[in-house]
């Protein structure tokens, strides 16, 4: 038996998508920058996506600016806020993507001030410290947190700290990768300056995505050349994944509702198998909340002998199953992810080996029946 349980990596592709990718390929291969009819039918394409996806999200059509994915999106806010918004000091947190992360050591060794607030024992923000560094001076700053956090499942409440970043005037960035297609946003009364998003997050292509820039926000180009984007981002547009993407986030907010239950009832499920199976197994961060944690995923910490912990990832993979290390084994220890390593867990608990599965409409109950099977007879 064959089960993905790495929906938190990337997402099977519909197969609306595909017949819409395809489509576009055959139909509308033109360059949106040209003037003839063949230029003028992918521009029509182009906008056509880009006002559905606005609608999605409940905002300006011109407030969407389309880019290759989550790690260009991210780094086009934060390198733009601090090029062009007379940015002095960015907020964020220790577990936040490596692309937040990685950026903005390079603008710390540019001379950004970077301040990481303090986190609970879960790995949730504490608001408190938030407002405490927001209220430290009067430099502008900008505040990046992410939505759903990708290894832990933990829910940001983003209209909590959106009010916070603006009763201080500071921008805020969401990176909401793991929430876009997923959730719900309005993005026109929730307090949101920016935020990025990839297809491949909720049965789309891989490689396009798109950032929320609200309007009058100041920013300038990221990537220079043609007009493309507004200006912000230069480059002939990849109609034919955009118009992907387009399909990919229309079908995902249509099924949210019916599909969020169905995913819900399967993360009940394998929580439910996983303690019959193993008493003494633990679930990091908020992973295991029905409320606090993303419907999609679960990490556990599992009670399995030392000496066997560097096998099992190899062992799932034998078996058909893929899933992530939460953790990387390396010489019969375990060393934590960067978001592990962070939280405040039992000493006990950090020197067992951490798996994350993550699910989709596309999963069954037999699959999780089969997945936790193998793992008691690991």
């Amino acid at each position: 038996m064959k089960v993905y349980f790495d929906n938190a990596a990337t997402t099977p592709v519909r197969s609306e998508v595909i017949q819409s990718i395809t489509q576009s390929m055959y139909s509308t291969y033109g360059n949106p920058s040209s003037t003839h009819a063949y230029g003028r039918s992918a521009k029509s394409a182009l906008e056509t996506a880009r006002k559905s996806i606005a609608k999605q999200m409940n905002c300006a059509p011109q407030e969407i600016i389309f880019t290759s994915g989550g790690t260009e999106s991210d780094n086009m806010i934060l390198r733009c806020a601090v090029k062009d918004l007379n940015l002095k000091t960015i907020i964020s947190s220790k577990i936040e993507h490596h692309a937040v992360l990685h950026t903005l050591d390079e603008l710390e060794d540019n001379g950004v001030k970077v301040e990481y607030l303090a986190l609970d024992k879960y790995g949730s923000p504490k608001l408190d410290d938030l407002k405490r560094l927001l209220q430290k001076d009067d430099s502008i700053k900008l505040v990046s947190l992410m939505h759903v956090n990708n290894e832990i499942g933990n829910l940001l409440d983003l209209d909590q700290v959106g009010e916070l970043c603006k009763a201080h005037g500071a921008f805020f960035h969401t990176d909401a990768v793991q929430g876009v297609g997923h959730f719900s946003f309005d993005l026109k009364s929730q307090p949101i300056d920016f935020l990025t998003a990839a297809a491949h997050k909720f049965h789309g292509p891989k490689g396009i995505g798109f950032a929320y820039i609200k309007k009058n926000s100041g920013m300038n180009s990221f990537i220079v050349g043609g007009p493309q984007e507004r200006g912000l981002r230069a480059g002939t547009e990849s109609l034919h994944n955009i118009v992907g993407m387009q399909k990919a986030i229309e079908i995902a907010y249509e099924k949210l509702e019916e599909e969020r239950q169905f995913i819900l009832d399967l993360k009940k499920y394998f929580i439910e198998k996983l303690k019959g199976l193993f008493p003494e197994v633990h679930f990091n961060g908020l992973s295991e909340s029905l409320e606090k944690s993303t419907y999609t995923l679960v990490n556990v910490a599992l009670p399995i002998d030392s000496s066997k912990a560097a096998l099992l990832s190899f062992h799932m993979d034998l078996k058909g199953i893929a899933c992530s290390k939460g953790s990387a084994c390396q010489s019969g220890s375990v060393a934590d992810s960067h978001v592990l390593s962070v939280l405040q867990r039992p000493e006990d608990v950090k020197k067992l080996p951490s798996l994350r599965f993550s699910f989709s409409s596309f999963n069954t109950k037999a699959e999780v029946d089969y997945v936790t099977k193998t793992l008691s007879e690991f």
